[in-house]
């Protein structure tokens, strides 16, 4: 090789080199920038301001996927107390975490014939023959994250509205923290659950957010149902620990729920990466357990949670709206990060997501409720 073609060749390095240090650098500053904005106290209403007037009473059934599952029971409290400002009158029934037991707590709910079933969480594909037997009989259905995106479906019309948040936002919240609180440097293991359409999607999206970053990597995506948790989380993450030892650094999961039963296998209870205890980020819900770990920096980094109890008041809004014959607000609240620096604010000393934007009288002046 001649000099004239070291020169060249040394010299494309450098350029490859420094393009990539750019891209980096760009990267960084973009992810830096949206973590600032998602991680801001959350004060302005921006919800709906106009729509129906409360219908009047009428029976609902509220039915949880899990009622051990933080987000769906929250959310579910959420829309039992929205539904007493209403002067509904409401029943709750609880999936159990299953297949047949959400086919079964559906199954209770159409005999009550009730006037509407607010479903908090269950999938509207698993359980769609259940939901079109509510449509037949003039139930109105809306969701809470029981698809992969917020609104109406069109491949599921029996549902009237989905009630979530971007899960974009979520997603790639969780890819950005990851990313940045390494310094670029992170080795990711995604946990999810492929029986939820919704948690495929966020898993997808916060592995192509992450995957941006040019020094980090996934290491591997796990999928592991969530009603079974308590069975597999801890053998799973001994066995994750050793495969991949220290470069397992970072988890991202789509629940709360996952950490509940990996911190007992993580050995320290610090969040320094020099313990080799990887440093867990959620992309759902805000748990009470998580703002705890949060708090007490053991075992989770971050959350980034959802405001669930608005999010069941936005469940009994458009309800209301669909007994109404109105159309769906489309309405989509945004997402909150929470880290030790920000955990006690928004609702965060109460262990929740619940923002400052006095939602609850914004609704009862559309409802005309007191």
């Amino acid at each position: 090789m001649t000099k004239t073609t070291l020169l060249a060749a040394s010299a494309a390095l450098a350029l490859s080199a420094g393009l990539a240090r750019a891209d980096d650098a760009a990267y960084m500053a973009k992810a830096k920038a949206f973590l600032a904005n998602v991680a801001a106290p959350v004060t302005k209403w921006d919800g709906p301001t106009t729509g129906p007037k409360g219908v009047g009473k009428k029976l609902i059934v509220i039915v949880s996927t899990d009622g051990r599952n933080g987000g769906a029971q929250g959310a579910a409290d959420g829309a039992a107390e929205a539904a007493k400002a209403l002067g509904w009158d409401v029943r709750m029934l609880d999936g159990q975490g299953t297949v047949p037991g959400r086919a079964t707590a559906l199954t209770q709910a159409l005999a009550m014939k009730p006037n509407g079933i607010l479903n908090a969480g269950i999938d509207s594909k698993e359980q769609e023959p259940l939901f079109e037997q509510a449509a037949a009989a003039g139930i109105k259905v809306v969701g809470w994250h029981s698809g992969p995106k917020a609104g109406p479906d069109p491949a599921i019309p029996s549902v009237f509205t989905n009630v979530t948040t971007d899960p974009k936002e979520v997603a790639e919240s969780a890819g950005y923290e990851a990313a940045v609180h390494s310094g670029g440097h992170a080795g990711v293991i995604l946990f999810t659950d492929s029986i939820y359409a919704v948690a495929t999607a966020k898993t997808n999206l916060s592995k192509g957010a992450f995957e941006g970053c040019g020094g980090c990597t996934v290491l591997e995506v796990v999928d592991t149902p969530i009603g079974d948790l308590s069975n597999r989380m801890g053998q799973l993450t001994t066995s994750l620990l050793s495969k991949y030892g220290k470069k397992w650094t970072y988890s991202i999961a789509v629940n709360d729920l996952y950490y509940d039963f990996s911190a007992p296998s993580l050995g320290s209870a610090g969040i320094d990466p020099a313990t080799g205890t990887p440093l867990q980020i959620s992309s759902g819900d805000g748990s009470v357990p998580a703002f705890k770990r949060i708090r007490d920096k053991q075992y989770q980094l971050a959350t980034v949670a959802e405001p669930l109890n608005l999010q069941g008041w936005i469940m009994a809004d458009e309800m209301n709206r669909a007994l109404a014959g109105d159309k769906p607000s489309g309405f989509v609240p945004h997402v909150h990060l929470f880290t030790a620096d920000n955990v006690d604010k928004d609702g965060g000393a109460d262990n929740k997501f619940d923002p400052g934007n006095g939602y609850r009288d914004e609704y009862k002046k559309i409802w005309g409720a007191k």
